[in-house]
């Protein structure tokens, strides 16, 4: 299907708003998003992590690094805290969008 400024139709979160934190990890490398879309992040700082895209894009998960907030690349992240330990699946809205 045509997901136009999505990139899945499906997440997963710790709560209905996708407010919850649902784990804590560290960057395994450095990483430079594309766009303003994404949360760019060093080797070895804490990134948390809000929501989990599944279906098409099931490789993005998306969180925040300090104040700044986008997708990255999950692989990235080595997880060292799960804060929930159930997962609701919900459909995504637009992505987020860059000004």
């Amino acid at each position: 299907p045509d997901l136009g400024r999505r990139f899945a139709e499906r997440k997963r979160c710790a709560d209905a708003e996708c407010s919850m934190l649902m784990c804590r990890g560290r960057a395994t490398r450095d990483f430079k998003g594309p766009d303003c879309r994404f949360v760019n992040f060093k080797k070895g700082e804490v990134v948390f992590v809000y929501y989990k895209l599944i279906g098409k894009s099931t490789e993005l998960w998306a969180g925040s690094v300090g104040s700044d907030f986008g997708y990255f690349p999950k692989d990235l992240l080595e997880i060292n805290h799960n804060y929930c330990k159930e997962e609701l699946e919900l459909p995504t809205d637009v992505s987020l969008i860059c000004y």
